[in-house]
């Protein structure tokens, strides 16, 4: 196949990985490899960050007034 890896999961991740594979009937390996290749084919960007930093508008919106109701 190819190269073999190690990682260490957190309790929870690890309890989520066995139960999804174990209800998709597919090896805990395979899902990870599946998300490793989504993820390397979205090239590592999240659609919505291409937003960030484009809001105009006061950098606090506790400043604007006339919005709030006594």
């Amino acid at each position: 196949m190819g190269l073999t890896i190690t990682i260490r999961l957190s309790k929870e991740l690890a309890a989520w990985l066995e139960t999804t594979a174990a209800k998709s009937g597919v090896s805990q390996g395979k899902l990870v490899r599946e998300q490793l290749e989504k993820a390397r084919t979205s090239g590592g960007n999240q659609a919505f960050m291409r937003l960030a930093g484009t809001v105009r508008g006061p950098k606090e919106l506790s400043t604007r007034k006339g919005f709030s109701r006594p």
